[in-house]
C-alpha cells in the first residue's frame, strides 16, 4: 500500500458509514470512567483511539465506543462461572 492508497481506502470506508463524533464528556457519561482512566486505556490499546478534530481538540467515533461497550457487556455476561 502506498500512503495515498491507504488514505483513499480508509476514506472510502468511513464515507460509506454514517460517522458521528462524540466528545470526551459523552464518552465519560457512557462508560462511567474518568478522563484519566480513559486515556490510560487508550495508551494501553484497550480503548478506541480518539480522532484529532483540530489543533487542540479530539472526538471519538460513536460506533467504536458503542462496540467497545457492547464487547465488555458480552464478555462480562458470557464468562464461565
Amino acid at each position: 500500500y502506498s500512503n495515498n492508497t491507504f488514505h483513499q481506502t480508509t476514506m472510502e470506508k468511513y464515507m460509506k458509514e454514517k460517522i458521528k463524533l462524540i466528545r470526551i464528556s459523552e464518552v465519560i457519561d457512557r462508560t462511567g470512567f474518568c478522563r484519566a482512566w480513559i486515556y490510560r486505556l487508550i495508551k494501553n490499546n484497550s480503548f478506541p483511539a480518539p480522532v484529532k478534530t483540530g489543533e487542540r481538540s479530539i472526538a471519538f467515533i460513536e460506533s467504536e465506543i458503542d462496540a467497545w461497550i457492547d464487547e465488555k457487556i458480552f464478555y462480562s455476561r458470557n464468562q464461565a462461572a
